[in-house]
């Protein structure tokens, strides 16, 4: 069966997913999103890319989410980042799997967490690991206060994730200017920032003087029209610059 084929089929439970091929913008593909997460009677959705170990904060890492801003800022502020068994199963597995904060782990573990989510009116959802055609590995969230998904309503989120994804992918390459190829000790340079390493610090780490270092990261900055070495990295995490 082609795509196409499928995504007719598919069209049937209220989401036509030949839809994403024609979006032109990652804010067309937000409203999409809103779109499908009301379908399911969900109250929240999130796609973001896999943070690595050294850099667990949401707020850098999500491409497009209908998230409240105060509970991204909540989650990082609070580091749940580093202790999120949604982030540790990410990593470890490419199955999708759903949450309940209610009921799946004990109270002590998780008590901070469903007091933060709860108050935005999510209890249990799903997460759907997903890839581009590089390797980068992004998930797509849904969440809510409905029950959990049936394993029908988890093949379709999947196969709809998967697509979401890929699409947000192409706008991510079409956002690379020539200008923007980052050089080798560039790219080293912002990766180590991102794990949250000063510039005294990667100048060990490198071999190299600080001044220099300072110097590779404001080249980066100025190659993605960036104003300073935060931005640089987060605009290279999103158009998948660096990992």
């Amino acid at each position: 069966m082609s795509k196409t084929e499928k995504a007719a089929e598919l069209s049937g439970f209220g989401v036509d997913v030949g839809e994403l091929s024609g979006l032109d913008t990652q804010f067309d593909v937000f409203r999409f999103m809103k779109k499908l997460t009301e379908f399911y009677d969900f109250r929240t959705f999130m796609v973001l890319n896999l943070p690595p170990p050294t850099a667990m904060e949401l707020a850098g890492n999500t491409i497009i989410t209908n998230w409240p801003a105060e509970l991204t800022a909540l989650f990082d502020r609070e580091g749940l980042g580093k202790t999120s068994f949604v982030l540790q199963h990410l990593r470890r597995s490419t199955l999708p799997f759903i949450f309940d904060l209610e009921n799946d782990r004990p109270a002590e573990s998780n008590a901070n967490l469903r007091e933060i989510f709860g108050r935005f009116g999510i209890a249990r959802g799903a997460y759907f690991p997903v890839h581009d055609a590089t390797g980068k590995r992004g998930a797509i969230a849904f969440g809510g206060t409905r029950p959990v998904p049936s394993v029908q309503q988890m093949m379709e989120l999947m196969y709809v994730s998967a697509h979401v994804y890929e699409r947000l992918a192409d706008f991510r390459k079409a956002d690379i200017r020539p200008g923007e190829v980052l050089t080798e000790r560039e790219t080293d340079c912002l990766n180590w920032t991102a794990a949250g390493k000063t510039s005294a610090e990667i100048a060990d780490i490198l071999g190299l003087s600080e001044h220099t270092v300072n110097h590779y990261l404001n080249r980066a900055a100025k190659k993605l029209d960036t104003v300073n070495r935060t931005q640089a990295v987060a605009k290279a995490l999103r158009v998948g610059l660096i990992k």
